[in-house]
């Protein structure tokens, strides 16, 4: 009888000790192909968001990214990965967990450099700021909150934090009036000229592999010193903006986001208070 329950307790803590690791396995799994789980740090998507709140997000909308590569560097690369297929992808007004893109004027990938942002502009569409309110051609509704942009259009411009990435600051735009800006869509061709090249300077830069110059009085566009005169897109784009238009660094100040640096779309938000 002894014999026969130590056998049982044996076989027991046997089964406990494989489970672990298999639901360990299980949980990474999910978190790599189903959702995944962020703490919000900054006040950019207040009164949405606020620091301290923790959100879930859904990869099964958008598809999940599968590393090819597992070698990351903290300094930065080149992301190596392909995307499942998701049912219905980004839409605008989602709330979007990516990779930050925008590092010193390069575009590269970091691991655990995540922000978290509403998106306002898809791939195609054309993104504008009036007296900041945002405008997009294929959207009607309101993007992001209209308080907060009725906020900023009465601000005086001093006590407004400059941005636009764009040097040196072309055709006058800034956080509260710019544009019309095309957002890149994959294989579109667009003709590039002087204001082209400041625009999108660091997505041809990272497509081209190539250095980016103009020449505002010719009105032309030099890759390598070599003029273009049109591009086809390679990647899908994204424009991503934060709720407190105030204080948020956003597409404004460092430029759009590359399809493939999206993590997922924002399911369920869990309140610090609660």
């Amino acid at each position: 009888m002894k014999q026969k329950m130590l056998f049982k307790l044996v076989k027991y803590l046997f089964a406990a000790f494989l489970s672990v690791p298999l639901l360990y396995g299980a949980w990474l799994l999910a978190r790599m192909l189903i959702f995944d789980y962020f703490t919000i740090p900054t006040v950019s998507m207040y009164p949405t968001l606020k620091p301290g709140d923790k959100i879930i997000v859904n990869k099964l909308k958008h598809g999940a990214r599968i590393y090819t590569d597992l070698n990351f560097n903290p300094s930065g690369q080149e992301l190596k990965a392909f995307r499942l297929k998701g049912y219905c992808g980004v839409k605008h007004n989602d709330i979007v967990v990516f990779n930050f893109a925008n590092h010193w004027g390069k575009l590269n990938f970091i691991i655990n450099n995540v922000f978290c942002k509403r998106c306002i502009g898809l791939p195609g569409d054309s993104v504008s700021a009036k007296n900041g309110h945002y405008e997009n051609n294929n959207y009607t509704d309101v993007l992001c909150l209209e308080e907060e942009q009725t906020n900023l259009e009465n601000t005086p411009d001093s006590l407004i934090i400059e941005g636009f990435w764009i040097p040196p600051y072309c055709n006058g735009w800034n956080i509260k009036n710019f544009g019309p800006m095309y957002i890149p869509r994959k294989d579109d061709i667009i003709k590039i000229f002087a204001l082209e090249a400041a625009v999108y300077n660091v997505m041809l830069e990272w497509e081209l592999r190539k250095k980016i110059t103009w020449d505002w009085q010719k009105n032309e566009a030099y890759a390598d010193g070599k003029r273009i005169t049109h591009h086809k897109w390679e990647h899908n784009y994204y424009f991503m903006a934060g709720d407190n238009v105030m204080n948020s660094l956003d597409s404004r100040h460092w430029g759009v986001v590359p399809e493939e640096y999206i993590v997922g779309v924002v399911q369920k938000v869990i309140k610090k208070d609660k």
